[in-house]
C-alpha cells in the first residue's frame, strides 16, 4: 500500500496535495484497495464553495457507493474530465492521475488538522 509524504490525509480516506493557493484532492489507496474496481464519480459541485467535511461527491465501485468528502473548505475548482472515460484511475494511480477535484482553499488553518502519511498510517492500524 502506497503512502505519499507530499500529502496530507483526512481520517474520511481523502488525500490532499497543496500547490500554492489550489490543492487536487482525491482518495487514498487504502480507500481504492477498499472499494474494489471504481465504476463511475459523480461530482456535480463543480463551482461550489463548501466546508471541511461536506459532501463534494460521491464514487461509485462495483458493489458500493461511497460519498466523497472535503479534507478542507475551498472552493471546486475542476473535476478531473480524465475520469469520466476513464474511472478506473483512481484505482490504478490514486495519488497521480487519479486526483478528482481542483478546489481553491479558503481556509488554510485547517491543513494543520489533517493527519501526514505517518499519522495517517497509525489510524489505519499499518
Amino acid at each position: 500500500m502506497n503512502f505519499p509524504e507530499n500529502v496530507k490525509y483526512s481520517n474520511d480516506h481523502e488525500w490532499i496535495r497543496i500547490e500554492g493557493d489550489t490543492a487536487f484532492v482525491g482518495i487514498s489507496d487504502y480507500a481504492q484497495s477498499e472499494l474494489g474496481e471504481i465504476v463511475y464519480v459523480d461530482v456535480a459541485t463543480v463551482g461550489e464553495t463548501l466546508e471541511a467535511g461536506e459532501v463534494f461527491g460521491s464514487i461509485e465501485a462495483v458493489k458500493t457507493v461511497s460519498d466523497l468528502m472535503m479534507p478542507v473548505s475551498g472552493k471546486i475548482l475542476e473535476l478531473n474530465a480524465d475520469l469520466d472515460a476513464t474511472p478506473e484511475l483512481v484505482n490504478s494511480d490514486p495519488y497521480g492521475k487519479g486526483w478528482i477535484v481542483k478546489i481553491e482553499i479558503t481556509r488554510p488553518d485547517e491543513i494543520d488538522s489533517l493527519l501526514s502519511a505517518d499519522q495517517y498510517k497509525q489510524l489505519l492500524g499499518k
